[in-house]
């Protein structure tokens, strides 16, 4: 058996300091803006979109909600508190008179709901559940590549991997938020997405893991407090109990 050894070619070139170490770069982002220390947050060089959480800004890496790339928000169900986690920044886009695309979400948008959080439905485009994951998916990449719109919502049960890769592209040619709400099972398969969160309900708001981001892993998750919903406020009012009334049917409705 033969060892074959690699040789350098005559003509390269090898720039070998004596001096280095291993703490000689100390800012591995000035050498590419795509690296950094595993014991740090990367610093983002693309736009991000303030959380409205400082606690929560704090544990992502540029500080805020990315843009123009796919970011995962996966829940044990629907209405856990990702509205009003994404509250802030929604209104903070509506505001600039940016529009706010809400795709194949799991219940009829709440208007009266939504306006109490600060988002004028005005500023928002509903786009209802054809029943057909693939219709969902085309629109999503069309609104990305179009860049009409300055958040884009959409709600999945099942994607694949070569449909979330085409999602992340698409974003990537603009700057809207994008933000993909999956189930919570969904946190064992891949994606290329950089930032997943876990989002579960807690007493008093919720509590976010991070199933992945740019930068050191955190084993546990971070508390959020968050400020109750008009139905929750409505529902703990302190006033008498009134008169049975006959039981009917209510619409569900996109306030959490």
């Amino acid at each position: 058996m033969s060892i074959a050894c690699l040789q350098p070619r005559p003509d390269a070139r090898i720039d070998v300091r004596r001096d280095a170490r291993p703490d000689a770069i100390t800012a591995p982002e000035a050498v590419h803006p795509s690296l950094w220390l595993a014991s740090q947050l990367a610093q983002s060089t693309e736009r991000c979109v303030d959380t409205g959480h400082p606690a929560l800004s704090a544990q992502l890496p540029g500080g805020g909600w990315p843009t123009g790339t796919l970011f995962e928000l996966l829940l044990p169900q629907p209405g856990v508190g990702e509205i009003r986690l994404l509250r802030p920044a929604l209104a903070a886009l509506a505001a600039a008179q940016r529009s706010i695309v809400l795709l194949q979400p799991p219940h009829a948008p709440q208007a009266l709901a939504l306006a109490a959080l600060g988002i004028a439905p005005s500023q928002l485009i509903w786009i209802r559940n054809t029943g057909k994951s693939t219709d969902a998916l085309w629109a999503a990449e069309q609104i990305l590549r179009s860049g009409c719109c300055g958040a884009l919502l959409l709600w999945q049960q099942h994607v694949r991997g070569e449909a979330l890769r085409r999602l992340h592209l698409a974003a990537q040619s603009g700057d809207t938020l994008f933000c993909l709400l999956r189930p919570l099972a969904a946190a064992q398969d891949a994606s290329p997405a950089p930032l997943r969160l876990s989002l579960r309900p807690a007493a008093g708001g919720m509590e976010i893991g991070f199933i992945k981001r740019r930068g050191p892993q955190r084993e546990a998750p971070l508390f959020l407090p968050l400020t109750p919903s008009l139905l929750q406020r409505h529902a703990t009012l302190d006033r008498p109990a009134p008169a049975p009334a006959p039981a009917r049917s209510v619409q569900p409705a996109l306030v959490g």
